[in-house]
């Protein structure tokens, strides 16, 4: 019986809406006592904004530390190289937040990074303080890739649209943290205490997901609720261990 590392934008939940049948999926996670772990990219949100958001949806019995966000990752990371550096951060109060604990000063004044993630106030100004920041030296890092989110009403740009834009007005490319970095993956694994063999990664994304998956020698597993149709997938030249049309779909004991 594997453990699971499951993505949730896409997966879980689509906007606002909760996915068919994933309430009955992590429920049954908890029943068998099967380890799980959210790993999103997400870095807006804090584990406990996540934890509430999934109650509003009426998924109950989860806590802070089922969740590990991309803003997590960049924070522990950031701290491994340079603790208490300065960093001009663009994002939602969860990136900020993780920044914060982690002893990192946020500060326009000749910061060391530059951290973006995705934010729906991200502006002009922004863009033009980020690209002079790190034409100055400032390193550049991104919470994650992702080009687009999906949403109740189709899709909406995601951090790697801003990304884009900063790159194009710095000339410099980011270092991505979130997945496919392997990085988050292994932080799951060691929160989990599993090998990464005896694990499963479900999500909604070729490009991150199952070839962050892939790359880390776990089992993979698409879900089609998301970004991804099953058209799309012939178009990389790997493929997940299975498909399924959701969570719903899902056995974790048959994985």
């Amino acid at each position: 019986m594997k453990s699971i590392i499951s993505d949730m934008d896409g997966v879980i939940y689509r906007g606002k809406s909760l996915i068919p049948g994933a309430n009955e999926f992590i429920q049954r996670l908890r029943s068998e006592g099967i380890q799980f772990l959210f790993l999103t990219n997400n870095s807006g949100d804090a584990p406990g904004d996540l934890k509430d958001k999934l109650e509003q949806k009426g998924v109950h019995g989860l806590n802070e530390e089922d969740f590990i966000t991309a803003a997590m990752a960049t924070a522990l990371f950031l701290k491994s190289q340079r603790p208490q550096a300065r960093v001009y951060a663009i994002g939602g109060s969860g990136l900020t937040r993780e920044l914060y604990d982690a002893g990192f000063v946020i500060s326009e004044n000749r910061p060391d990074y530059v951290v973006v993630g995705k934010t729906a106030d991200f502006s002009f100004d922004q863009m033009r303080k980020a690209a002079r920041f790190i034409r100055n030296g400032a390193r550049f890092i991104g919470t994650n890739p992702d080009i687009i989110d999906p949403t109740e009403e189709g899709f909406e740009p995601a951090c790697g649209s801003i990304l884009a834009s900063i790159e194009a007005a710095s000339g410099k490319k980011p270092y991505i943290i979130g997945k496919p970095n392997s990085l988050m993956m292994t932080i799951a694994t060691r929160k989990l205490g599993v090998h990464p063999d005896d694990t499963a990664v479900i999500g909604d994304r070729m490009d991150t997901d199952i070839v962050g998956g892939l790359e880390a020698g776990m089992t993979t597993c698409l879900v089609l609720s998301g970004v991804t149709a099953e058209a799309d997938v012939d178009a990389f030249p790997y493929r997940p261990d299975h498909i399924f049309p959701s969570v719903a779909d899902i056995n974790p004991r048959e994985l």
